[in-house]
């Protein structure tokens, strides 16, 4: 099924692609094979947010960087199947609501540690969750386009 309207579609493609290395980039920060360009205090302060030292870095063994390695990667790889037509591309537009919706969730909880808990926000980790932001506005207008596609579609 080919919409009329894909922009949507197109640009969270596009815009995964820097997510992925921003998460990779701060992956590497967290493992210690980086060094943080983020300054040392203050409100933005990197190796306090997601440093090899930093307490809400990781969930149990897993740094939270990997995870948003692998959801940016998720969101790319589903665009991407798009254009190989499987039958579950029919459900394209649910499953990025769905995928950039728990993106979106997880975003905000961790914000809410940096703000709340930690007491500074990583820069990256900022650019990060604006990206997430719009990554779900881009699937929500994308449902929307799609809805009101097969209405019109309809009989």
């Amino acid at each position: 099924m080919r919409m009329k309207q894909d922009w949507q579609i197109r640009l969270i493609q596009l815009l995964s692609v820097p997510g992925m290395m921003l998460a990779y980039y701060l992956f590497l920060f967290h493992e210690g094979v980086l060094v943080s360009g983020c300054a040392v205090g203050g409100w933005f302060d990197c190796g306090q947010v997601s440093g090899p030292g930093a307490p809400y870095a990781s969930i149990g063994p897993v740094p939270v960087a990997f995870i948003g390695l692998v959801g940016y990667a998720v969101i790319f790889l589903l665009t991407w199947l798009r254009d190989w037509d499987f039958a579950l591309m029919d459900y394209l537009a649910e499953l990025m609501v769905a995928v950039t919706g728990f993106a979106f969730v997880f975003t905000l909880v961790l914000t809410g540690l940096e703000l709340f808990v930690i007491g500074a926000f990583c820069q990256y980790c900022v650019v990060s969750a604006v990206l997430v932001i719009v990554l779900f506005g881009l699937a929500i207008s994308y449902l929307r386009t799609v809805n009101a596609e097969e209405a019109e579609d309809a009989p």
